[in-house]
């Protein structure tokens, strides 16, 4: 399985050397990044809600290593909340955010990261929107679920997201699942044990389903992060019983993958929304979208071999 050995690269800093260095890699990044700085990816938002798909923005670089950047995070955030509010398109876009880039994993981070995402939801509720907590590995899951829940005391639109791979996700699925919820499920992008995680993709896409169920069931709002045609069928039927409307739940997909069938799902009425990620410090989030699927890979590689 390569998958497990890429996560691992995407922690080592020589294979990030290698592949920055690498003469195909911009031309692969470009296809996943939308962008290095605001300026380049305010096009994009305008375009994209043009098309009648909605975003949400994350700016990459969660491997911070001193405070002062973690408050560089949050300001960068705050820039773009500020451009969209001078483009009126706070309701097309909301942010989607790593407590790891604001400082969670350094020395009092859960306070730090807590201290750092207020100002960011607060601004991005003044503009009609909101912000998602992303979810990172299982070290880090409890710290960014009692942020979720401090968040929304305030900000009850605030989301979070679940990752169908883990063992403790229907649990969490069901506490979450309730009125006024926001809630995003993936399949999961990180390496994790045994231990916690399901290793095999058939019972991950299982659990996926089973987690699904219990969302579209509950009385929140389920963002399905998905670009399986099967699991997107799975949803759409699983609505149906539930009697939940189109504007009921959400399909979302990463920016640079299954562009058609992004535009597809919206002009039949689905909310469709596109992650859409940007920034200098692309490495890590470049790697797990490597590892989620062999074609990603395999045109990476290409890439290389035709410009070496």
């Amino acid at each position: 399985m390569l998958g497990p050995v890429i996560l691992a690269a995407s922690r080592s800093d020589k294979m990030r050397r290698f592949v920055s260095a690498a003469p195909g890699t911009k031309q692969v990044v470009d296809r996943f990044i939308a962008g290095e700085t605001v300026d380049q990816v305010i096009p994009i938002v305008q375009e994209t809600a043009a098309k009648g798909l909605e975003l949400t923005l994350d700016v990459v670089g969660e491997d911070i290593t001193t405070v002062e950047q973690s408050y560089a995070a949050r300001d960068a955030y705050l820039e773009l909340i500020e451009r969209l509010k001078d483009l009126g398109l706070g309701t097309k876009a909301e942010m989607s955010v790593k407590l790891s880039m604001f400082g969670q994993a350094l020395e009092g981070g859960h306070e730090l990261a807590l201290a750092n995402i207020k100002p960011v939801v607060a601004a991005a509720a003044a503009i009609g929107t909101t912000v998602t907590l992303d979810a990172e590995d299982h070290t880090t899951l409890d710290s960014m679920f009692a942020i979720h829940e401090e968040l929304r005391k305030d900000f009850p639109q605030t989301g979070c997201v679940i990752q169908a791979y883990l063992f403790r996700t229907e649990d969490d699925a069901r506490r979450l699942a309730a009125a006024g919820s926001r809630v995003r499920i993936v399949k999961g992008a990180y390496k994790e044990p045994a231990e916690v995680a399901y290793q095999d993709k058939a019972e991950i896409d299982k659990a996926y389903v089973r987690i699904l169920k219990i969302l579209m069931e509950g009385d929140g709002y389920p963002m399905i992060g998905s670009h399986d045609p099967r699991l997107i069928a799975i949803t759409q039927e699983l609505a149906r019983r539930a009697g939940r409307k189109l504007d009921d739940y959400e399909f979302q997909m990463l920016y640079g993958i299954r562009s058609e069938e992004q535009e597809r799902l919206a002009a039949e009425g689905h909310r469709m929304r596109v992650y859409t990620a940007y920034g200098t410090d692309w490495y890590g989030y470049f790697m797990r979208r490597l590892a989620e699927k062999p074609a990603n890979l395999l045109f990476f590689a290409r890439s290389i071999l035709t410009k070496g």
